[in-house]
């Protein structure tokens, strides 16, 4: 099977959305620079050194700016994959379509979005290996 290991929110303010979910949750959340597009990597349950959640079926998520793209205004879930072409392949025979084109994310992996046969959007992600 292919898990469910990160979770997405969008957001239109990074610093009232990293505040809401600080003072709701004490989330611990990282703004990354300008090179990652802001993003803001969310720490939802402890971690190991290399930042991957100690207790099994644990995730930990993100946030990302939201865009005039209707498929960046939503909450999305991360899968791992073991390739990314073979499940790219996968999707478009189950039905799906890709949504953009997939790119590496330095550090953690090669990543792209889909659409479901219900309209969600979906992120894949081939981790890079854990050494």
């Amino acid at each position: 099977m292919n898990p469910v290991v990160h979770f997405e929110f969008p957001g239109k303010d990074m610093e009232r959305m990293k505040s809401f979910y600080q003072a709701a949750f004490g989330w611990q959340l990282n703004q990354l620079g300008a090179d990652m597009g802001g993003y803001v990597v969310a720490t939802t349950t402890e971690a190991d050194e290399k930042g991957h959640p100690k207790t099994p079926g644990q995730i930990n998520g993100g946030f990302y700016k939201a865009t005039e793209d209707p498929m960046s205004q939503h909450p999305s879930v991360v899968i791992a994959v073991e390739n990314l072409e073979k499940a790219i392949e996968s999707v478009k025979t189950a039905g799906g379509t890709i949504h953009g084109e997939p790119y590496e994310i330095p550090g953690v992996g090669r990543y792209v979005s889909m659409i479901d046969t219900e309209g969600n959007r979906v992120s894949l992600l081939q981790p890079n290996p854990r050494i």
